[in-house]
């Protein structure tokens, strides 16, 4: 039986799908602005529950010559507005254990990146603020050893914890989904979300920077939503093709809504067929 988490007023693993979405690094309030209110609305048409995410930093860039975001103050001062102007909770990615306090008087879920799933201080310093964690299942992590960071987190007195796919190295730039990660991992008691953009992404593809196949984004979504998810990640960008980050496998935001709208309707199905409990 999987453990409902409150997010702000969102709540994950009662019925209602989940979409965590927003361009992958804070750019411009305009850019995440328009992201965040297509985003919405979108969520808001197809009966989604709404959390807007965009990264203050991305620490983990390919080169140190890419572009990281505005860091740590002015991104959460942006990300500050973008709660107030938007009226929907936020999340953004942590990258050390002193961040996660200041984080939390923005942040309504914390969330911690796939390369720190195994960071001790991190999860534990994240569950202590009162604020929901969002573990991303390492690159490199078998499903159902995420139990010891679900562990690590209600340990240290988490308040609800989820857990994202994000795919498994394959080596050589490339990923690989395997769907029994998600059953396996939603057997762990918490709610899992399946992060389509992510996984398919193509690692340093790019030479110098991370590269993705798109088109496979829906497909993949689609096969979670029927596998049986809680919700759905996506990197959503106005003009992907421009963006500073993950823009290879960023969706439009008009194919962002299209997908929105089928995921749904497999949402509804699995539910009304019993698949998720």
């Amino acid at each position: 039986m999987v453990k409902e988490v409150k997010i702000g007023e969102i709540t994950v693993g009662a019925g209602r799908p989940l979409l965590i979405a927003g361009p992958c690094v804070l750019e411009s309030l305009e850019v995440a602005l328009t992201a965040g209110e297509a985003m919405a609305a979108a969520a808001e048409e197809a009966g989604f529950a709404y959390v807007f995410k965009s990264s203050f930093d991305k620490a983990n860039r390919t080169s140190l010559r890419s572009y990281r975001g505005p860091g740590f103050e002015k991104g959460l001062a942006m990300l500050a507005e973008i709660k107030e102007r938007l009226g929907v909770p936020v999340t953004s990615d942590i990258h050390e254990a002193w961040q996660a306090e200041p984080a939390a008087e923005v942040l309504d879920l914390l969330q911690v990146p796939a390369f720190l799933c195994r960071q001790t201080d991190l999860i534990v310093a994240a569950a202590r603020t009162g604020r929901p964690v969002n573990i991303k299942k390492g690159q490199f992590m078998a499903p159902w050893d995420m139990k010891f960071a679900v562990e690590k987190a209600l340990s240290a007195g988490a308040v609800g914890v989820l857990l994202t796919e994000r795919g498994s190295c394959f080596g050589y730039n490339n990923l690989v989904v395997d769907m029994r990660s998600l059953p396996i991992m939603r057997a762990l008691g918490v709610p899992v979300i399946f992060d389509a953009t992510h996984s398919v992404q193509l690692p340093g593809g790019a030479g110098g920077a991370s590269g993705g196949q798109r088109e496979f984004v829906a497909p993949l979504a689609r096969a979670a939503a029927a596998v049986g998810v809680d919700g759905i990640f996506m990197e959503v960008h106005p003009a992907p093709e421009k963006a500073l980050c993950d823009g290879p496998n960023s969706l439009p935001l008009d194919e962002a809504r299209n997908l929105l709208l089928i995921l749904r309707e497999i949402f509804d199905l699995v539910r009304r067929h019993g698949v998720l409990s």
